[in-house]
């Protein structure tokens, strides 16, 4: 099921105040759900898909985010920045053993794998949005991202 689907179910359920939503899509079944007892509890979200999705890598369109859904970067780089279009682990490279997708200083152009996150056991292949070089990588091997946050700095 594809990102901008998601998140628009997500913000069905917050604006309508309903506690839980259930949609089967095929084989792809999603459960929306959140906490009344307490507002400023977090939602939870549950996504199950088919076995034989889970066996092959998936890949990932970079999803738009704007500029004030970003997280501020500690340090102020020019350049473009290139975000997590979801929640996941960063990886850097394909396998533990291969070479890095890409290096401070690699080149890359538009369409060229950065790096993999995973999510809910699917690799996600997430790709460079622009042409350049890449100035700075401001995650770690293996680390958790959020939505949104800045992976790469591309200049």
């Amino acid at each position: 099921m594809d990102l901008r689907k998601l998140k628009k179910l997500i913000d069905l359920v917050e604006e309508s105040g309903i506690a839980e939503l259930e949609l089967t899509e095929g084989e792809e079944k999603v459960k929306i759900s959140r906490q009344l007892m307490n507002q400023s509890a977090p939602m939870t979200h549950y996504i199950q898909a088919p076995q034989q999705a889970m066996s092959q890598p998936q890949v990932a369109a970079p999803a738009e985010v704007s500029a004030s859904e970003t997280k501020p970067i500690a340090e102020k780089i020019d350049g473009h920045a290139v975000n997590s279009p979801m929640v996941g682990t960063f990886y850097r490279s394909p396998s533990p053993d291969a070479k890095a997708f890409v290096d401070v200083g690699s080149k890359v152009t538009k369409g060229d794998t950065l790096c993999i996150i995973e999510a809910m056991k699917l690799l996600n292949e997430i790709e460079a949005d622009a042409t350049g070089t890449i100035k700075k990588i401001l995650v770690e091997n293996g680390q958790p991202v959020e939505y949104g946050e800045t992976l790469f700095i591309i200049g």
